[in-house]
């Protein structure tokens, strides 16, 4: 039986877990085994500039906090070396663990995750790690908005000079009422 001052410390941890868990929106699950000080120096680095929180735990205390926070489904998942990618956007913490695993092909495997509370597959995890960031989704919906405007101006702006006029003095004429 572990004294007193062990599992008031261990408790803390699980509850900060739990917290952690409740306050992410997604997670994932890695087998970290098998990689190299500097590959998880670079894993570190790259989650951090993504906003995602990565930690080594242990399975125990993980099970706790999954436990308490309604995703027991997980804990078949909780063998052998586990560490936890935790973030606040669905798409960041399995893009930057599919991205790794690919890079690393075998040493860093994928075991499973969650996203808004509920257990999500391997396949899923992959169907979000496909999905571009944040500001190249938000250029691709712009470019998308733009691209009737454009063409409009284009075929404007040839109906004017095919009718004589250049197009800098189609520009300047006023518009017929």
């Amino acid at each position: 039986m572990p004294n007193a001052k062990v599992l008031s410390e261990k408790q803390a941890i699980v509850a900060q877990l739990t917290e952690k868990i409740q306050n992410a929106t997604a997670g994932v699950l890695v087998d970290y085994k098998g990689i190299t000080v500097e590959e998880d120096t670079a894993l570190r680095k790259e989650c951090r500039e993504n906003d995602v929180h990565y930690a080594v735990v242990k399975n125990t205390l993980l099970r706790f906090a999954f436990n308490n926070t309604g995703l027991s489904e997980l804990d078949d998942l909780l063998n052998g070396t586990t560490s936890l990618a935790l973030c606040s956007d669905p798409v960041a913490p399995a893009r930057v663990m599919a991205d790794y695993a690919k890079k690393l092909n075998g040493k860093f495997e994928i075991k499973g995750g969650f996203m808004d509370g509920k257990p999500v597959d391997l396949d899923t995890i992959n169907s979000l790690a496909s999905i571009p960031p944040l500001p190249i989704l938000q250029a691709q919906v712009l470019g998308t908005m733009l691209a009737p405007i454009t063409g409009l101006a284009v075929v404007l702006k040839q109906i004017a000079e095919k009718n004589g006029a250049p197009a800098e003095a189609a520009e300047e004429a006023p518009a017929a009422e």
